[in-house]
């Protein structure tokens, strides 16, 4: 959404070493705890149905914005840094008040533009990249490989542009105090990143690195691409250890990878059980799918979207007050 909230007081944080960031936070990924909440990614729909299930669940008395830990990738990443600075009632009215702005496509020297991706679509262009990967790790550095080429083809406006959307999406451009993590990943390495408030990186920054599918998006020397491609849309491993997780995926726990590769949903979730985690998972449902995937980036469905979650949180309610508290 295109909402810009005022910002709030400075949380009382150490000043992080602006010159030398310890930008990924993975060595800090907290090894237990009692509540971890997922986000997963989803593109503008899968923000707004976010919202709608939190709203909805917290209309109903269950307040999940207060988990020890939360992990926001891509579209997850937005409303997880929307939760922590506003409530879920009003984040949830905004979504219904105006389309978001449009993300800025890549610019090049073909009158001003450059194709937002070298296939027919862009998802055409993922899968294609995915067929000629051998496992996850080949798959990311591929994808970044070929970001960095889109943005040889671009005049570098879109990075500020993007930057400036995404701020205007946060209640507070702080850090909250509570544990937030942000997944990226690099895209000359291909080498997978968590940010959290110790990483030297403002919020806006890390949340638009992590929304950042088609072009790079640069933090000082370092370009960054999407969240999902650490691992999957959910990133639920990051959860090992802790009583119970909580799994928003506007996906549905689906994957572009091979299943041999294991990154699924199904497959972390499974290892969270393993390792003595509860776990509970909420999914669009049959009647709402059609809101995501392909039509992700569509704002005209973001009010719908964000309907659909909302009485999914209200149903969904007393299982999962259950399970939470």
């Amino acid at each position: 959404m295109n909402t810009t909230f005022s910002a709030s007081t400075a949380h009382d944080l150490p000043v992080p070493d602006q010159s030398q960031p310890h930008v990924d936070a993975t060595g800090r990924v907290p090894t237990s705890g009692e509540r971890a909440l997922v986000l997963g990614g989803g593109g503008s729909t899968g923000n707004a149905w976010l919202i709608g299930v939190i709203a909805g669940l917290f209309e109903a008395g269950l307040d999940v914005t207060g988990a020890d830990l939360t992990i926001g990738t891509s579209a997850g990443s937005t409303a997880a840094a929307q939760i922590v600075g506003a409530t879920p009632a009003d984040l949830f009215a905004a979504t219904g008040a105006a389309a978001p702005a449009h993300r800025p496509g890549p610019v090049g020297p073909d009158r001003g533009r450059a194709p937002a991706s070298p296939g027919a679509n862009h998802l055409d262009w993922i899968n294609a990249i995915i067929a000629a990967s051998q496992d996850p790790a080949d798959l990311r550095r591929r994808l970044g490989a070929a970001t960095l080429d889109l943005e040889a083809a671009s005049d570098g406006s879109w990075q500020g542009q993007w930057r400036a959307i995404v701020a205007a999406r946060l209640p507070s451009p702080d850090w909250p105090d509570r544990t937030v993590l942000i997944t990226a990943v690099e895209a000359e390495t291909g080498e997978p990143v968590v940010f959290d408030r110790h990483s030297g990186v403002d919020l806006a920054d890390a949340v638009a690195a992590s929304c950042s599918s088609r072009l790079p998006y640069r933090i000082g020397d370092t370009r960054y691409i999407d969240g999902g491609y650490r691992g999957n849309a959910e990133n639920a491993d990051l959860a090992a250890g802790f009583g119970r997780v909580l799994v928003l995926s506007p996906f549905g726990g689906r994957s572009l990878h091979p299943p041999h590769w294991g990154t699924h949903l199904a497959a972390q979730v499974e290892e969270l059980r393993a390792r003595g985690s509860r776990v509970e998972t909420v999914f669009p449902d049959t009647a709402s799918e059609h809101m995501f995937g392909a039509r992700a980036m569509d704002p005209s469905l973001r009010p719908p979207a964000a309907r659909a979650g909302y009485e999914l949180g209200l149903a969904r309610a007393d299982q999962l007050t259950a399970f939470w508290r």
